[in-house]
């Protein structure tokens, strides 16, 4: 039996590790049987009540003031999570939505025009958006284990935040091979420097060095890692799979998505969702081109090494919502 067959019967599998929630979580609906590891929530349901409800499983209680991390997406796409069908849950948050500027061109490298970009896009009309390093950078320490980084350099905006909601569409990506939770907490929380000193695996913060694969998915993980050491039992994560075309939402000209939809998971584990919308396109009989895109850029090394890094496990219980 091929991988994907056993994925499409099961859905529930996998690897060793350990995470015990750090968000007080609810009592579970409905599990897959034979199923160990965290819960990752699963609803087919991609609309509003949806997104609440697949937050709701998680039982958290995000303290203090919530920023909710999402990608403002860059002008010319049109794949990014519509502001509306996120508008509620942020509402009820009160929260802010909060973004970090690219590092490449384009019309989110500053503050000027990613404001202006996050305003036609949709997100000024349903929070306050805050570019974290819109004027100033914070670096926080390297997890324990890292072999790539010796710091993340993330905005300085970050330290007015208690807790956090890492909201990601789940895609692929040119150079990653997909992007969700761990892309989200690594590039999407990284300054300007943070994002070019991740992609050169550590050796610069001025300069796009982008040619060691293994090094750039690896600096990803300790990113993310550094970033959820920082704020240890106040974040919770969730990821729309929907629009999954091969390309980012950082692209302007996307490619067409390829696949269905999917829907909408939800976890105190960052390394569990993603591993579980991996695991979901294998399942999909019409995933061939994103499987393509993560396997020839070695995507799944990234949770490999998250993984081993403690941040998560790749085991985990699919609950099913609907």
């Amino acid at each position: 039996m091929n991988r994907r067959a056993f994925l499409a019967g099961s859905l529930g599998v996998l690897a060793a590790g350990a995470l015990a929630p750090r968000v007080r979580a609810a009592g579970a609906p409905k599990a897959w049987a034979g199923a160990a590891g965290p819960a990752v929530y699963f609803t087919k349901d991609l609309s509003a009540a949806g997104l609440r409800k697949a937050y709701g499983a998680l039982g958290a209680a995000l303290p203090g003031k919530v920023g909710v991390k999402v990608s403002t997406g860059e002008p010319g796409g049109h794949h990014f999570l519509d502001p509306q069908l996120v508008k509620g849950l942020v509402q009820s948050l009160r929260a802010n939505v909060v973004e970090c500027n690219t590092a490449y061109g384009g019309r989110r490298g500053n503050l000027h025009d990613h404001i202006r970009a996050a305003l036609e896009h949709g997100w000024c009309d349903i929070a306050t958006v805050d570019i974290l390093d819109g004027v100033a950078t914070l670096d926080l320490p390297a997890p324990e284990g890292a072999v790539r980084l010796k710091k993340d350099i993330v905005g300085a905006n970050f330290r007015d935040y208690d807790s956090f909601l890492v909201l990601s569409h789940f895609k692929g990506h040119a150079m990653g091979g997909f992007g969700g939770a761990l892309k989200n907490l690594s590039i999407g929380f990284a300054s300007r420097a943070g994002k070019l000193y991740i992609h050169s695996a550590g050796r610069s913060e001025t300069q796009w060095l982008a040619d060691d694969q293994t090094g750039f998915l690896e600096a990803m993980a300790e990113a993310a890692t550094a970033v959820c050491r920082a704020r240890p039992g106040a974040m919770a994560f969730v990821n729309v799979m929907n629009n999954l075309s091969v390309d980012c939402d950082c692209d302007s000209s996307p490619a067409a998505p390829t696949m269905k939809d999917v829907g909408i998971l939800a976890s105190l584990d960052p390394v569990a969702l993603d591993q579980a919308c991996v695991d979901l396109v294998y399942a999909a009989p019409d995933s061939a081109d994103l499987i393509e895109r993560m396997e020839s850029r070695q995507g799944i090394h990234t949770v490999e090494h998250a993984a081993a890094l403690g941040l998560g496990s790749r085991a985990y219980r699919l609950v099913a919502l609907d």
